[in-house]
């Protein structure tokens, strides 16, 4: 296992717009890192982590909403928290991709006035299709993690998350192995994927105009398959523990109690 790595932010990337070849974009990006040995480009086992941001915007994610509210709302699969404030509302929802976040991901920022960006349709093969891009045009099997910044329950600040992945362990299962005193490790499954994007984000900046990063040292996680992606991530059905906010919770748990009464008040009597 690694026990350092790097990771480069590089300059160089332009404004995304629809249509653009994201692919060459990145190339010509990668084309001059600097790891501290000099001037280098992509090489084996490195991952390039790219911000959802621009995937969307290259392939066209942008859609007109004068109303950001109306696109949360088309984008919400299901709502697991709302909280009124100073500021409007914030609603917490599952969206089709099936990530738990704010605003079901919709971003207004940063895009023409009267549009709002939504994530890529499918982040797992936009990121497939930058690996294999970036293959045919350097050589080279790189992993790639697509990224978008998130918040986490019982904790304040954000932080990047892996919505796409190809070529890349996204987690590290340890049930059954050993810890240092020889304990059975029975639960442990390390989020890799995520640790990835966390990393690259402290380098890329959420306002640096740096979309791009690329992570060396980390072999051990570069697969010569593309890998079921970062969806296997997402906790689903009965695996969520967490499907309502604690109002939405109490509330449901009052109608129940509610309707469980009038349904017994009439066999009783």
């Amino acid at each position: 296992m690694s026990t350092a790595f790097t990771v480069v932010a590089p300059d160089g990337l332009p404004e995304v717009v629809a249509g653009d070849d994201l692919v060459a974009l990145i190339v010509g990006a990668v084309a001059h890192l600097d790891f501290g040995s000099g001037s280098t480009t992509l090489a084996d086992d490195d991952v390039v982590v790219v911000t959802s941001k621009v995937v969307s915007k290259a392939e066209g994610r942008s859609v007109a909403a004068h109303d950001r509210e109306q696109a949360i709302t088309d984008e919400t699969v299901r709502v697991v928290a709302s909280r009124e404030h100073a500021g409007g509302v914030t609603r917490i929802v599952e969206n089709r991709l099936g990530l738990v976040m704010a605003a079901a991901g919709v971003d207004a920022s940063n895009t023409p006035a009267g549009t709002v960006l939504l994530l890529p349709l499918d982040p797992d093969a936009s990121a497939r299709r930058l690996r294999a891009g970036i293959a045919a045009a350097l050589g080279v099997r790189v992993g790639v993690i697509v990224t978008d910044t998130a918040g986490r329950p019982w904790r304040n600040g954000l932080t990047d998350l892996a919505i796409g992945a190809a070529g890349v362990v996204v987690l590290d299962d340890l049930r059954g192995t050993l810890d240092s005193q020889g304990r059975r490790l029975d639960s442990t499954v390390a989020a890799v994927a995520d640790e990835i994007a966390a990393a690259a984000e402290l380098v890329k900046g959420k306002s640096s105009g740096r979309p791009l990063a690329v992570v060396r040292g980390l072999g051990e996680h570069v697969t010569v398959e593309d890998g079921p992606g970062a969806r296997v991530m997402v906790r689903l059905g009965e695996e969520d523990m967490f499907r309502q906010g604690s109002a939405e919770a109490y509330a449901q748990g009052w109608k129940d109690g509610a309707g469980g009464e009038r349904a017994a008040g009439p066999a009783s009597t």
